[in-house]
């Protein structure tokens, strides 16, 4: 396959950046015999000269992080050190410190880890992060 001489004003196949798609541009610049800046056919945007892609890639799907997973992971390497026997039992009127622990009617057993504003805590519960109100 022989070489064609690249020339200011020819038309080439290449990338467009505003496209996003292979398009019909025309050569702007040259530089050591290798298109430099191109102009779209369609959008008449001028840009670097980027080769046509061959095959169309898929985006990358990003997973979203359950942060369940990371809560219950939390639980498990905690609830060890955890005596059940020290808990209080959860009162809305009552006043608790990072640390505490308390023993809650429907989620059972949890560990106070921030004190969020100052009538509210979040509790590490086994099924995972719960605000709770407190007084």
């Amino acid at each position: 396959m022989p070489n064609k001489k690249i020339a200011v004003g020819q038309s080439i196949e290449a990338r467009c950046t505003k496209c996003r798609a292979n398009t019909e541009h025309v050569i702007v610049t040259v530089l050591e015999e290798a298109p430099l800046k191109v102009q779209c056919g369609q959008c008449e945007r001028q840009h670097k000269y980027r080769p046509p892609s061959v095959a169309k890639k898929k985006p990358a799907v990003r997973k979203k992080a359950d942060p369940r997973v990371a809560e219950r992971k939390e639980w498990e390497t905690l609830r060890p050190a955890m005596n059940s026997d020290a808990a209080r039992d959860y009162s809305m009127t009552d006043a608790y410190k990072v640390k505490s622990l308390i023993n809650h009617p429907v989620f059972g057993l949890g560990l106070v880890q921030r004190v969020v504003g100052a009538r509210k805590v979040e509790v590490l519960f086994e099924e995972g992060k719960k605000t709770m109100r407190c007084g």
